[in-house]
C-alpha cells in the first residue's frame, strides 16, 4: 500500500509538470514563431518480488518475474520544431523563414571582438537610430555587411570592395542600413530579397548598392536547441554546431518578405491534452486516498 501511495505522488508530480508545459504552450499561442513543447513520461524502477525461472526439463514450465512498479517520471520535454503558418503583414521589415533555417542575432560584441550568437525564427525586425537591423529585444541581426560605423558620433562608411561569401566569412557583423552614406547621399529606399541580400538606393548614387546579406543557420538536431527567452535559442551539446549559409539553397529555408511565422501551437490538441492531464491527476490523487483508506482499515483491526 505504501508503494501505491508513492506511485500516486510521482504521478501527480509528473502531471503537474505536464500541465506546466501545456499552460506555456497555450500562453504562447499568439507568440511569433513560437515552437510548442510536449512532455513525455517513462516508468520508474520496478521492485522485483521474485526473479524469472527457466522451464525444468520434463517438469514445471517457466515462471515470469514478479515486479511492482514504483511510479512514473518525466522522461523528456521535446520541442516541436514544425513550421507555423505564415501570416501576411505587408511590412517591409517583417520576414518569415519557410523551411528549417534560423536567423542569427547577437548582443553587443565581447571585448575581443567576438559575438555570442543566438538563433531565432522571429523575423519582426526594425532599424535603430544608427540604421542597425535589430529584432524586438534589441539584438542585432547578423550577416555580412559592407557598412561600418566609425567616429563619434558614428558615421557610416561604405567598403567599396563588395560583399564576400557568407560561407567564407570568418565571423559575421551586424547588418547596417544607414540613412546617410557619404558620398552617396541620403537613403531613398532599400530591399531585401529571398536570399537575404540587401540593396539600397541613395540620392547621389548612380545605381543600387549591395550593402549586406542576412546570414542563416541550420542544425542537425534543431530540437536540441535551448530556449533562451525573447524568441531566441542557443546551441547545445545535442543540437550540433551551427552550419551557416544563405537562404534559398542547401536546406537553409527561404526568406519571405512581408510575412511572419505564427506559433505552431495546436489549440485543439492542447485542450485535449489538458483534459487528459486533469483526469490523470485526479486518478493519481484517488490512488493516494484509496491507499490511505486501506491503511485506516488495517489500523482499525486492533480495535
Amino acid at each position: 500500500m505504501l508503494r501505491s501511495m508513492y506511485s500516486g505522488v510521482s504521478g501527480m508530480r509528473s502531471y503537474q509538470t505536464k500541465m506546466d508545459v501545456i499552460g506555456n504552450n497555450i500562453a504562447n499561442v499568439g507568440t511569433t514563431a513560437f515552437k510548442s513543447s510536449a512532455a513525455q513520461f517513462q516508468d520508474l524502477l520496478s521492485e522485483t518480488l521474485s526473479t524469472a525461472q527457466a522451464p525444468i526439463e520434463d517438469g514445471l514450465g517457466g515462471i515470469n518475474a514478479k515486479q511492482v512498479g514504483l511510479g512514473v517520471s518525466v522522461g523528456k520535454i521535446s520541442t516541436i520544431m514544425s513550421n507555423g503558418a505564415l501570416q501576411p503583414t505587408g511590412r517591409d521589415l517583417d520576414f518569415a523563414l519557410e523551411g528549417s533555417g534560423f536567423f542569427i542575432v547577437s548582443d553587443n560584441p565581447k571585448p575581443d571582438g567576438a559575438f555570442e550568437y543566438k538563433y531565432t525564427r522571429d523575423g519582426s525586425f526594425q532599424r535603430d537610430s544608427n540604421g542597425t537591423l535589430t529584432m524586438g529585444g534589441g539584438l542585432s541581426v547578423m550577416g555580412i555587411s559592407s557598412i561600418t560605423l566609425e567616429g563619434d558620433p558614428a558615421e557610416a562608411v561604405h567598403d567599396t570592395g563588395g560583399l564576400s561569401s557568407i560561407a567564407d566569412a570568418e565571423k559575421f557583423s551586424a547588418i547596417i542600413i544607414p540613412d546617410k552614406l557619404d558620398p552617396q547621399g541620403e537613403l531613398v529606399s532599400f530591399t531585401i530579397d529571398g536570399t537575404g541580400k540587401i540593396k539600397a538606393r541613395y540620392s547621389e548614387a548612380g545605381e543600387d548598392l549591395e550593402i549586406g546579406q542576412v546570414a542563416v543557420a541550420r542544425f542537425v538536431n534543431p530540437g536540441g536547441l535551448e530556449k533562451m527567452g525573447g524568441n531566441t535559442y542557443a546551441a547545445s551539446q545535442n543540437s550540433g554546431e551551427a552550419a551557416f549559409g544563405t537562404s534559398g539553397i542547401d536546406g537553409f529555408g527561404i526568406i519571405r518578405k512581408g510575412y511572419l511565422e505564427m506559433s505552431n501551437v495546436d489549440l485543439a490538441n492542447e485542450f485535449t491534452e489538458m483534459i487528459i492531464t486533469s483526469r490523470s491527476y485526479q486518478a493519481n490523487s484517488r490512488t493516494i486516498t484509496t491507499s490511505d483508506e486501506m491503511l485506516q482499515e488495517l489500523l482499525n483491526l486492533k480495535r
